[in-house]
């Protein structure tokens, strides 16, 4: 599964106790998210929780993500997970595009 393997990995831990693990995904790892859902969204600013795990595979954009004690940069070519609990807020500065999978 995309979200336990380890490769080169940054992690962003908050006060709250979550990780966002941000980093470059490897050949195999982008072509399985590239079957997977697209979302994407223009510039803006919302709050959002994770009511399970996501696995994000970043096409196109710029977002900062905000949330307990830090946050985290990521644009095209990051995979990203975000763990199932996390409250945050994206704030989208270049529309976004991304595959999703939730475990």
């Amino acid at each position: 599964m995309i979200s336990q393997q380890i490769v080169a990995m940054w992690v962003q831990r908050g006060l709250c106790g979550m990780d966002i693990i941000v980093r470059k995904p490897t050949e195999a790892e982008i072509e399985e998210m590239l079957t997977q859902p697209v979302w994407g969204c223009g510039v803006s600013e919302f709050d959002w929780v994770y009511d399970s795990t996501e696995t994000s595979l970043i096409v196109k954009g710029d977002v900062t993500v905000t949330y307990e004690g830090g946050s985290v940069s990521f644009k095209a070519g990051d995979l990203c997970v975000f763990p199932k609990g996390l409250a945050c807020v994206w704030n989208v500065k270049e529309p976004v595009e991304k595959h999703y999978l939730f475990s």
